[in-house]
C-alpha cells in the first residue's frame, strides 16, 4: 500500500561530486602564510603531512588550504568559510595587522560576513556558523566562489552537468547571474558573472573528490580536456567549456580523484584557536 507523504525526495540529491577537498595557492613567505593562516585566522596547520618549509597545509575543519612555496598565486574570487566566534576572529585578525604591515594584509566587517585579504591578495569570505545557510557545519569551507566573465554562468552550469554529473542551477544575486554547482550535501562551486576585466590565470588550482570516477574522465576526455593522467586514483583537466561547441568560458585546474584515493576522508586535526597558555581549559584544545 502506499500513500502521497509529501517529502521532496530529489532535495536529497547530492551528485557526482561529493567533497571539495582543498584549494592550492602558492606563497612566497611561509611565516606570512603561517601569520595570516593561522594566528589570523585561527586555522590549524597539519601536524601530520607537509610539516617542512617548503610547503604548509591548513585544515579547515574536512578542507585545506594547500600553500608550497612560490611566487604568489591569487584566486580570482574568494574562499568562503565558516569560523566560529566571528568576535574572537576579529580581535585575532586585529591582531596580527602590525606583523602583516607593508603587503596586501586587510580585512573588513559586514553585516553577514568578515572579509580578510592574505598578504598576496587572497580572499577569504569569512561567516559564522548558521543552519539555515550552512547545515550543521561549524568549521570549514562551504564554496568557492569565482569571477566570470558575463554571458558564461549558463554554460558553466551545462559544463558540470553534462561532464562531472553534479546538480547545477543559475541563479541571480547582486544583479548578476551565478551558477551554483552541488558538491555533496554541504559545499558548493560558484562562478559569479562579472564585468571587470579577467584576471590573468596563474596555476592556482582545487581539488575534488568524485563518486562516479570513470564517466567524467571519458567525457571529458572526448573533448580533449584531460591535461594531465596522475595516477590510477587522480586525472586533472583545466577548462571550463561551453558543452554545445567547446568553447572555453573559465579556466581553472581542476584535480579529480576518486574515494580510492588514499588521502580520501583522511581524519583532520583541527585546535581550538582560543586556548591560551595563560587561560588554559582542560579537554578544549579541539574544536568539535
Amino acid at each position: 500500500m502506499s500513500h502521497e507523504i509529501g517529502f521532496d525526495r530529489k532535495a536529497e540529491d547530492v551528485g557526482n561530486i561529493i567533497k571539495l577537498e582543498h584549494v592550492n595557492l602558492t606563497v612566497p613567505d611561509q611565516r606570512l602564510a603561517t601569520i595570516f593562516y593561522v594566528s589570523g585566522l585561527g586555522l590549524t596547520r597539519d601536524p601530520y603531512l607537509m610539516t617542512g618549509v617548503d610547503n604548509m597545509w591548513i585544515n579547515v575543519g574536512d578542507s585545506q588550504f594547500h600553500l608550497p612555496t612560490r611566487s604568489p598565486q591569487v584566486l580570482r574570487g574568494c574562499v568562503g568559510l565558516v569560523i566560529p566566534d566571528r568576535g574572537a576572529l576579529l580581535d585575532r585578525l586585529r591582531g596580527v595587522r602590525e606583523l602583516l604591515a607593508g603587503s596586501r594584509f586587510d580585512f573588513a566587517e559586514h553585516e553577514d560576513h568578515v572579509d580578510a585579504i592574505c598578504p598576496w591578495g587572497n580572499r577569504a569570505r569569512c561567516h559564522s556558523p548558521d543552519p539555515d545557510r550552512f547545515g550543521t557545519m561549524t568549521l570549514g569551507m562551504p564554496y568557492v566562489e569565482f569571477q566570470v566573465p558575463r554571458e558564461s554562468a549558463t554554460a558553466i552550469a551545462e559544463f558540470y552537468r553534462e561532464a562531472l554529473m553534479a546538480p547545477a542551477r543559475v541563479t541571480h544575486s547582486g544583479g548578476e547571474s551565478v551558477a551554483v554547482i552541488a558538491v555533496g550535501a554541504t559545499q558548493e562551486l560558484r562562478f559569479r558573472e562579472t564585468g571587470a576585466a579577467p584576471a590573468a590565470y596563474d596555476g592556482h588550482h582545487i581539488q575534488i573528490y568524485v563518486a562516479d570516477f570513470s564517466r567524467p574522465y571519458e567525457r571529458l576526455k572526448e573533448r580533449g580536456l584531460i591535461t594531465e593522467e596522475s595516477d590510477q586514483h587522480q586525472y586533472r583537466f583545466l577548462h571550463i567549456v561551453d558543452p554545445r561547441d567547446n568553447a572555453i568560458q573559465f579556466t581553472i585546474e581542476h584535480e579529480v580523484r576518486s574515494m580510492r584515493h588514499p588521502l580520501y576522508a583522511r581524519p583532520l586535526v583541527n585546535r581550538n584557536p582560543s586556548q591560551s597558555n595563560r587561560a588554559y581549559l582542560p579537554g578544549h584544545d579541539a574544536l568539535r
